[in-house]
């Protein structure tokens, strides 16, 4: 049989157009091809593959939790417990504290390391602000994952030699923010039973709210997020050894907060000193970092009952340290107190905040204090989950 487009009973006009959509297809294909090999031949387009490439591993991996407890051979006991843990955490963040879950953590990954990705911070010696990347849909961020762990070291050495201050760390977890359904990762089920419960709930407040450009608020209100949340849930199970523990927890990481945006503000100063000379403005703040040193061993240590003192002597103390701890530890204060005046309620806390940041997402801290102005100390508001000013 005669093909269609040169069959006389197929209109000139129609072969013409046919002619031209597939030239049309085949010209995109080559241009997107293009840009798809010009992508990859850049450090971004590298790292953008790299990304994709293990994330694609990662949800290729997935098993549904009840399917892993379920399988006796395949599934240690100690291991079904912590999976039934995290399933338990999973419905009391949704049931209890309004989180939006989706189908994040629903299923299980094993992977083949035992470290997911390591973070780099970086920021220049002689000024306090953070050294910033962006990516595409969420903006710019002030750290960077790697799964490539030896590129990870590699980009860290040439960003110091280019006179930055770098902080690698390892990560168990991350969220992509409701993007996929992010399972649960084998490097996060080796966490002990407080801190993987606490995981859960502060990964599923990053699918509840994420505030575009707001880094340190979105990571700080995870943090007070997934402890009260973890405090809430252990509590919920009458288990108060967890409470006690988590309860001591929160304030050793609350004072460690305050002590970091104290240093943070020692350091400003410093550089205020010295507007113009680069050189003076480093020697300034290292002589303020040795002063916070002694007095975070000396002052801070002995009033934090759950931090080994060891643990702080190896801390880094620098411009990249201090911010990338800042992140997760800005105000914790102020979510607090804004929990109190809810009278402890988490669900209360959990509504109240992300709609202060909602309706202010340019300063959603500027938004907690004047609603703690608004509300003063002592008195608790009523209103149900979704309370505003009275």
């Amino acid at each position: 049989m005669a093909d269609q487009l040169t069959s006389p009973a197929v209109p000139r006009h129609r072969r013409r157009l046919r002619l031209a959509g597939r030239f049309v297809a085949r010209l995109l294909a080559s241009l997107l091809a293009a840009v798809a090999l010009l992508a990859l031949v850049t450090p971004d387009g590298r790292y953008v593959a790299r990304a994709a490439w293990e994330e694609g591993k990662i949800l290729a991996r997935r098993r549904p939790i009840a399917a892993v407890i379920a399988d006796s051979a395949g599934t240690s006991p100690a291991e079904r417990r912590s999976l039934q843990l995290v399933v338990d955490a999973r419905r009391f963040a949704l049931d209890s504290l309004q989180l939006t879950g989706g189908e994040s953590f629903t299923t299980y990954s094993r992977l083949e390391r035992d470290t997911l990705v390591l973070l780099l911070s970086a920021a220049r010696r002689d000024t306090l602000a953070p050294f910033t990347w962006w990516f595409p849909v969420v903006g710019r961020f002030p750290y960077k994952g790697y799964f490539d762990h030896a590129q990870a070291v590699r980009i860290a050495a040439s960003m110091r030699e280019a006179g930055y201050d770098t902080y690698v760390r390892p990560a168990s977890a991350f969220s992509t923010l409701g993007w996929f359904n992010d399972p649960l990762l084998s490097t996060t089920l080796r966490l002990d039973s407080l801190d993987l419960a606490g995981t859960v709930i502060h990964e599923l407040t990053h699918n509840t709210l994420f505030v575009r450009g707001q880094v340190t608020f979105n990571e700080s209100f995870a943090s007070f997020v997934g402890t009260r949340g973890a405090i809430a849930f252990f509590r919920a199970r009458g288990q108060l050894r967890a409470v006690r523990q988590l309860e001591a927890e929160w304030r050793d990481e609350k004072l460690l907060g305050s002590f970091w945006g104290a240093t943070l503000s020692a350091i400003d100063s410093a550089y205020a000193t010295h507007p113009a000379d680069s050189a003076a403005r480093v020697a300034a703040r290292d002589t303020v970092f040795e002063r916070m040193r002694r007095r975070l061993l000396d002052e801070v240590a002995p009033r934090l009952p759950t931090v080994p003192r060891a643990r702080l002597e190896r801390l880094p103390l620098d411009n990249a340290f201090l911010l990338a701890r800042r992140v997760y530890a800005a105000d914790l204060w102020v979510f607090d107190a804004v929990h109190e005046r809810l009278g402890g309620s988490v669900q209360a806390s959990v509504a109240l905040l992300s709609r202060l940041a909602r309706d202010q997402p340019a300063d959603p801290f500027g938004a907690l204090h004047r609603w703690l102005d608004e509300h003063p100390s002592g008195a608790v508001v009523s209103g149900g989950t979704t309370p505003g000013p009275s």
